[in-house]
């Protein structure tokens, strides 16, 4: 396998001991056309890498916000093949922050595993994370990305064996995803003390950076978690800010995807400016 790809590394190596910010989207939420400026709108807001998610219409791992997106971009026309498209429109003009794919099996079988590794590289996706690709049997596809210089992403949960944590380590190249809480997105109660517990068991196997997600809803619970994490992932609340914005200037006869490209850069800046402050 080739080595981390050049953006994800110089990205988390910029942050120079800072918490690195992943805002997490759906591709084609608020729409397809929205999608790309609301990206640029989030990296000048501090993102530091943008997890883009793929629509799909059975998101297992997500709660109910996130599916809300999917169910918009998906009626928006917005499949695999499209958000590619939204990656290369967005990388015009953006050659420097990592973009990495977020999503589910099926769209990737039914395009080929193959043919979506070469479509990702030419569009310039810097990572994939498939929620349902098991470490265990995602080699493969693995070595496939690693050639491409797309670097593989996976999950682990509070429930991750050793055994499942040492072969994360052993394939996961550019960050290691930890799933802070049990469920779905968007659930629960964060315990900040488990988490840091968990995540040094998981340095002692995992040498890329660990990115912290699910359950993060506002600055105080990012800078929380960020004294431990090397990123944190923010996904449901952006969305809920950028719904509730929609909604509001659709009540008022305006435009709803400029309301809720201006929510997500004020409120991903709030967050940013408090990482910042905390370092």
């Amino acid at each position: 396998m080739t080595s981390s790809n050049t953006r994800l590394q110089a990205a988390f190596s910029a942050c120079r001991g800072r918490t690195a910010l992943i805002p997490y989207i759906a591709a084609g939420d608020p729409s397809p056309q929205a999608t790309p400026e609301l990206m640029h709108v989030l990296v000048r807001a501090g993102a530091n890498v943008i997890e883009l998610g793929v629509p799909f219409s059975d998101p297992m791992a997500d709660g109910p916000v996130i599916q809300r997106a999917a169910e918009r971009a998906i009626r928006n026309g917005v499949g695999l093949r499209q958000v590619l498209e939204l990656v290369a429109r967005f990388r015009q003009s953006d050659q420097q922050t990592p973009v990495v794919l977020m999503g589910y099996a099926n769209p990737i079988e039914r395009m080929g595993q193959q043919a979506f590794v070469q479509a990702a590289a030419q569009a310039g996706v810097d990572g994939v994370l498939v929620v349902d690709y098991p470490p265990e049997e995602a080699g493969g596809f693995a070595a496939l990305l690693g050639q491409a210089g797309i670097d593989p992403i996976f999950l682990l949960a509070p429930t991750s064996s050793q055994e499942r944590i040492q072969r994360v380590a052993q394939i996961a190249r550019g960050y290691v995803y930890y799933v802070s809480l049990k469920g779905v997105t968007g659930a629960g109660h964060l315990d900040t003390n488990e988490v840091a517990q968990r995540l040094q068991a998981i340095r002692q196997h995992v040498t890329v950076p660990v990115g912290v997600g699910f359950g993060i809803r506002d600055a105080q619970s990012a800078c929380a978690l960020g004294r431990h994490a090397d990123a944190v992932v923010i996904g449901s609340k952006l969305i809920e800010v950028m719904e509730a914005a929609a909604e509001q200037a659709r009540a008022q006869g305006g435009d709803a995807d400029a309301a809720a490209i201006r929510a997500a850069h004020d409120w991903l800046g709030q967050i940013h400016t408090a990482l910042q402050e905390q370092k």
